[in-house]
C-alpha cells in the first residue's frame, strides 16, 4: 500500500473530526476529492479503516492502528525540516499557522514580519478558524502554532499570552449609537447589519446571536473588514469590527465606534503549539517570537 503525505494528513484530520466534510475542510480539500483518496486507501491496502453513519464516521480497528502510525510519521517528517532548514540555504520550511480573524487582522502580520525577514528559509501558510477549530488542530498536528481565544484552550497545548482583542460595533455618525458610551448586543439585534461574506469573525458573532435565539438581518455581506467599516459609515447598517480596525477606519471616513459590552466581545488570545509532540526547532523559535514580542 502506498499512502502519501496527504492522505495521512486528511486521515487524521477525518478521524480526530468525526467527519469526512470537516476533515476535508481542515486539510484544505473538497468533499468529492477527500472521500476519492480515502476510497483508495481502502482499496489499496484491502481494509476498512473508517465506519461510516449518518451521525460521522469512527475507526476501525485498523484505522486506529494507521491513526498512531501516521501522527509518529508527520511528526518525524515535521522534524526533519524544521532542523534541516536550520543548516540548508537550499531546504525550505513551511509553518502552518491558524488563528482567528481577530489575532489576523490586529496584531499578528505585525509581530511576524520582523521574524520571517530574519528567516528567509521560511515560508509560512496562514488560515483562518474559529478558536475551538484552533485549538483541534494544533493539538491533532494539522497545524504547528495557533493563535486563539483562552476560552478554547484545553490541556494538549502549551500557551503563552499574546494579546487582548475588543470587538466594537460601527454605524453611521447620525446613528443612535453614536452617542452611547457602550452597547450590549441583545440592545442591537433588531437593527439591520453589515456583515463578513464568511469567516471565523462571523461565525463567532453569529453563534452568539443564536444562543440568545436573535436572527440578525443583514443588508450586505462583504468580504472584506475595512469595507463594511466603510458602508456602516455610509449609514448602510451598523457592523461589529475589532475596535483596532474601527478606530483606523473612523480616520479616514464618518464613523461612529461604540464599544461592545459583552464579556465574549473582550477576548485574551494566546499563542499555542502541542504540548504532547516534539515540536521542530525553527517552529519553537517562532513560537516563542510571537510570545516575547
Amino acid at each position: 500500500m502506498r499512502f502519501d503525505f496527504t492522505d495521512l494528513r486528511l486521515f487524521l484530520a477525518v478521524a480526530d473530526a468525526g467527519s469526512i466534510t470537516h476533515g476535508a475542510a481542515d486539510v484544505g480539500l473538497s468533499l468529492a476529492a477527500a472521500s476519492d483518496r480515502l476510497r483508495e486507501m481502502e482499496a489499496s491496502g484491502k481494509v476498512l479503516l473508517l465506519e461510516r453513519g449518518r451521525r460521522g464516521v469512527v475507526l476501525t480497528e485498523a484505522g486506529e492502528a494507521l491513526s498512531h502510525h501516521a501522527r509518529e510519521i508527520l511528526n518525524q517528517a515535521a522534524l526533519m525540516r524544521g532542523e534541516l532548514s536550520l543548516f540548508a540555504k537550499g531546504i525550505r520550511a513551511t509553518i502552518r499557522i491558524v488563528a482567528n480573524t481577530a489575532a489576523i487582522v490586529e496584531t499578528l502580520p505585525t509581530r511576524l514580519s520582523p521574524w520571517l525577514a530574519a528567516h528567509s528559509q521560511v515560508d509560512v501558510e496562514f488560515r483562518e478558524r474559529q478558536s475551538h477549530e484552533i485549538a483541534r488542530s494544533v493539538a491533532a498536528g494539522f497545524a504547528d502554532i495557533g493563535v486563539l481565544s483562552d476560552a478554547a484552550t484545553n490541556e494538549e497545548l502549551l500557551l503563552k499570552p499574546f494579546a487582548v482583542s475588543k470587538l466594537s460595533v460601527v454605524s453611521a455618525q447620525s446613528h443612535w449609537l453614536a452617542t452611547a458610551k457602550e452597547v450590549r448586543f441583545a440592545q442591537i439585534g433588531e437593527e439591520y447589519f453589515v456583515g463578513l461574506e464568511r469567516g471565523a469573525l462571523q461565525d463567532h458573532i453569529d453563534a452568539q446571536a443564536n444562543r440568545l435565539a436573535i436572527k440578525l438581518r443583514y443588508r450586505i455581506r462583504l468580504r472584506t473588514l475595512e469595507s463594511i467599516c466603510s458602508a456602516a459609515g455610509a449609514g448602510v447598517g451598523i457592523a461589529i469590527v475589532p475596535e483596532t480596525v474601527a478606530r483606523r477606519c473612523k480616520r479616514t471616513s464618518g464613523l461612529s465606534v461604540t464599544p461592545l459590552a459583552d464579556t465574549w466581545a473582550r477576548r485574551h488570545l494566546s499563542v499555542c503549539i502541542a504540548a504532547s509532540r516534539d515540536v521542530p526547532p525553527i517552529v519553537k523559535d517562532l513560537f516563542d517570537h510571537l510570545a516575547r514580542a
